[in-house]
Formats: structure tokens, sequence, C-alpha cells
């Protein structure tokens, strides 16, 4: 997302990437509401399909302050929760946010926690990957998912109308893809994606795998 200036820590509006910008955990909360008009409903969203599906074990990428994986918690209390995440800083808000979660750091280029995970959750991080980047995520994703395991994915993507762009943007930084490229990807991952909400340039993505 649009970054005020550039020194370390960093953390993207959901999760983080680099240590280039600087969002700091105090104020993540209120930054991503003002520049993600609707991001409640965004999570929220990733949440309720989440709970859709019984899991024992949970993976969210791209953990940030934690906010993602507190709404899925809530869904799943009895879960074992594991969080990764490049910036120790947000992962420090983190710990207080979702204390039972193990957070790790990682950047998601990385090799993923072993699995499997019945739930592996992301919002608003995976849209800092190219789409050969992306690609290669879901692969690993799909690899690290349970049979009859779900990847819920809450992003922002590049809209039909350039109207509906709104999310502030950092060039070279946000590399956003279209929805429609993001579910082949998913496929040829060999994963079932269905589009389970979109509105302007956000959208939430439902994969699962096959039992």
């Amino acid at each position: 997302m649009s970054a005020p200036e550039r020194s370390p820590p960093v953390a993207t509006l959901a999760g983080s990437m680099g240590d280039q910008f600087h969002f700091h955990p105090e104020s993540y909360l209120e930054l991503v509401q003002s520049e993600v008009p609707d991001y409640e409903i965004l999570q929220e969203t990733l949440a309720d399909a989440g709970a859709e599906v019984t899991a024992s074990d949970i993976l969210d990428l791209g953990t940030g302050t934690g906010e993602t994986l507190r709404r899925v918690a809530v869904r799943h209390p009895d879960a074992r929760l594991v969080g990764f995440d490049e910036s120790e800083s947000m992962l420090e808000a983190a710990r207080t946010a979702v204390p039972a979660a193990d957070l790790r750091v990682g950047r998601l280029q990385d090799p993923l926690p072993e699995g499997p995970f019945d739930l592996i959750v992301s919002a608003l991080a995976i849209h800092h990957l190219d789409g050969d980047e992306k690609a290669n995520l879901f692969r690993r994703v799909a690899e690290r998912l349970s049979p009859g395991g779900r990847f819920v994915l809450a992003d922002v993507v590049v809209p039909d109308d350039p109207a509906d762009a709104i999310t502030p943007l950092d060039e070279g930084y946000d590399l956003p893809s279209r929805v429609e490229e993001q579910l082949e990807w998913l496929r040829d991952a060999d994963l079932a994606p269905t589009l389970r909400w979109n509105r302007r340039d956000l959208a939430v993505i439902v994969a699962d795998r096959a039992t």
C-alpha cells in the first residue's frame, strides 16, 4: 500500500514484505481503515469463509499486527495458529492480539511453515508479489493444505474499471493482479477457486483442495 515515508521498520497494511516502508504497529489499524474503506467487510468475509471448514491447524500469511488471525481465531477457538510475517516489530503487536499463536519471521518467498494446515489465510499481503511469485506461492500453499483444506485470499486486485482503483498504491512495491489471473494460477496449483466477494479493487477468493 502507499507509504508515507521510507525508514525501518516496515509493514504492509496487513502484513509486511521488507524494511523500507514505515508503518508503526500502534497506528496500523487507523491507517488501514482510512486507506481501505471496505477493510472491515474484507476481513469479516475472509473470516466467515474460513469458518466454513473444520480447522485444527491454521496458517496466516502476512500476519502483520494479527488483525486477520485474531478474527479467524474467534471462529476456530481450539485451533493451532501459526502466523508468518517479515516484520518482527509487527509480530510483537500480533503477540498481544493473538497470544496463543506461534508467530514466525519470514518472507512470502521463503519456504512456508511445515503443515499440513486445514486453513490458510492471507489479507492484504500477497499483492506485493509479482505474477510469477504469486503463482509460485499458490503452488506452495496447495502443498501445505490438508486434503479438503481451504485457502482464503483477501487482497487488492486490478479492477476491470480503472475508476474503481481507489486503494492508494506505491509503484514498484504494490503489484496487484486481476482476479481472473489469480483464479487461473490457483487452478494451475490444483486448487478449486471461486470469487467470494468483490468490490471495486478488493476481492476475497476461496480456493479448496480436493479431499
